[in-house]
């Protein structure tokens, strides 16, 4: 898995008022003097957020009371080195004030870094790992039918995953947070059950946890409600299903689980978002999340028949489509998935794909290293990481 690594110690645009001074004994004791080059011009220094022309100029004059020697800082761009032409056009976009209206839309590649498994990879997968549990099916452990009659292995895949225990929100989660707390944000579609977009500070009413969440519970019966803490509780530290005051049915976290719709606050806002949505921002996803794939399992189980009819992560992957045609699309991924940057298919009413502002943009990546990049171009990486460090786990 990669890691964060060129952009740790580089000085963002919102750290230009921090001086060095480069002054050596050898320059010294030779009295060389060594004119401090011309501030560079407003034009040079603009949208970007590489400094301003006062800045140079305290510069300037810094240089002159020490003797002439040179403090003038390297550019930004310098800094940062080659920093892809897809995440500048991001913050193009983002610093450009038009952005108010953002919505973004998360899968299980944004929590990779957090160490939470997800559920598909080879090998790494959630799927993969629940063999241990000696189901009929991987899926089963999701499944409502067999949870009513066997609770077992989820609940125990639920004590060792339960959010706020052992993973921390990651850079991608914080840059989320940031997004809300700067006005920018409208929602946060996310896929993930690991509540980590709200552990990271994005608010409850700007999140649509579309697959549910850990922090209430109801009947798997009779649909009463449960009291969250207290199925934290018993799934945790008990290992056991909770039971029913009502009727005794099974109780379970209100995750969606396969023969579930999907929570109403989803329904309710999904239409209404991605009309006012400004710009969307897809990060973490896979191919699944775009190309839903009908299938029918059917498995005998303890004398009664399972027959999954699932729809592959939808309809939450109609979102990207869903947008008006004229509002940009971003893709921070670590591969090209569903119809961004297609000529042909769903989005030929999309506007043409030229180098305007109105297009899909793809940058292949990290989601973690593609956001640090972006926020040391914007001058948001200090806030990013005083965020990011404020949610981490002891």
């Amino acid at each position: 898995m990669a890691k964060s690594t060129s952009l740790h110690g580089a000085q963002s645009p919102g750290d230009s008022g921090k001086r060095s001074v480069g002054c050596t004994e050898d320059k010294a004791e030779n009295n060389k003097e060594e004119k401090a080059p011309p501030p560079q011009s407003r034009e040079s220094t603009n949208n970007a957020g590489y400094g301003t022309e006062s800045d140079y100029d305290e510069i300037a004059s810094l240089a002159e009371g020490l003797g002439g020697v040179s403090i003038h800082p390297k550019p930004i761009r310098s800094i940062l080195g080659n920093v892809p032409q897809a995440i500048k056009s991001v913050a193009d976009l983002l610093s450009s004030n038009k952005c108010k209206n953002i919505v973004v839309l998360t899968g299980a590649g944004v929590s990779c870094n957090a160490r939470i498994p997800d559920f598909r990879t080879p090998g790494t997968g959630l799927y993969d790992n629940l063999q241990k549990y000696n189901l009929p099916f991987p899926e089963a452990v999701f499944d409502l039918g067999f949870y009513r009659n066997n609770p077992d292995p989820f609940v125990q895949l639920a004590s060792e995953l339960w959010p706020g225990l052992r993973h921390s929100p990651t850079i991608t989660h914080s840059f989320i947070a940031l997004l809300a707390k700067k006005g920018m944000l409208l929602r946060n579609y996310t896929q993930n059950i690991d509540m980590l977009d709200v552990l990271a500070g994005v608010p409850e009413d700007k999140v649509i946890e579309c697959h549910g969440h850990f922090r209430t519970s109801s009947c798997t019966n009779c649909s009463s409600a449960f009291d969250g803490e207290e199925c934290k509780r018993i799934i945790v530290e008990e290992k056991r299903a909770p039971a029913c005051k009502q009727c005794g049915g099974f109780v379970k976290p209100d995750i969606v689980f396969f023969g579930e719709s999907l929570p109403l606050k989803y329904h309710r806002l999904v239409k209404q978002d991605t009309k006012m949505a400004d710009l969307l921002l897809v990060m973490g996803t896979c191919e699944y999340s775009f190309y839903s794939a009908m299938f029918d399992l059917q498995f005998d189980y303890n004398e009664y028949t399972i027959l999954l009819k699932a729809l592959m992560v939808g309809p939450v992957n109609m979102i990207p489509e869903m947008v008006r045609s004229n509002c940009p699309r971003i893709l921070l991924n670590r591969e090209l998935v569903g119809t961004f940057l297609r000529r042909n298919g769903p989005r030929t009413r999309r506007k043409s794909y030229d180098t305007n502002a109105h297009r899909d943009i793809f940058h292949s990546g990290d989601c973690d290293d593609s956001i640090r990049t972006l926020c040391a171009l914007l001058g948001w990486e200090t806030e990013l990481d005083e965020l990011n460090a404020s949610t981490r786990l002891g």
